[in-house]
């Protein structure tokens, strides 16, 4: 376990965009123990719906380092990595009670399980964030399984019930 007793501390790493796989790999074999916590998020495009391994913080990796006997600072100039996430040039070290709880979420294949319990109660304004509708105005009415929900949109004068991802919305 990483913890005070080892030296080793967790530090949030900054990447380039679309590159935490690629940093990952490259301070791997630098030899830093990393952990890049991911989740299946469902895609949809031209009418086909896949689902895709995604980093549950985009841009961000975690690295184990030991500050007092590992060279940290090749870190910052490491391939797919922006910068450590510091204060001035000290980096921040992430708590260990948050990696754990990370990790207390992750399946059996390692991927994070996110709560499908809906964000809204019925009758809460909504903004939908993209699609035909982007930037229009609903009432949330109801989930209507673990990734769609139901909305009300006030279209020429009638509310009419539409039916999006929900991922889709976002509170008003």
């Amino acid at each position: 376990m990483i913890g005070a007793q080892s030296g080793l501390h967790w530090y949030a790493v900054q990447t380039q965009p679309h590159a935490e796989t690629k940093a990952l790999a490259h301070l791997q074999r630098q030899g830093f123990a990393t952990y890049l916590p991911r989740y299946l998020r469902r895609r949809r495009h031209a009418r086909r719906v896949d689902t895709v391994a995604a980093p549950l913080f985009p841009r961000y990796l975690f690295v184990a380092i030991d500050m007092a006997v590992q060279r940290w600072r090749s870190i910052r100039s490491t391939v797919g990595v922006s910068q450590i996430v510091s204060v001035g040039d000290t980096p921040v070290p992430v708590p260990q009670k948050v990696i754990d709880a990370i990790r207390h979420r992750e399946d059996q294949a390692g991927f994070v399980r996110l709560d499908t319990r809906p964000r809204f109660v019925a009758g809460e304004k909504v903004r939908i964030l993209n699609g035909v509708f982007a930037e229009s105005l609903g009432l949330f009415e109801r989930v209507t399984d673990s990734e769609r929900v139901a909305i009300l949109l006030d279209l020429l004068g009638r509310k009419v019930p539409v039916v999006l991802d929900a991922g889709m919305i976002t509170a008003a």
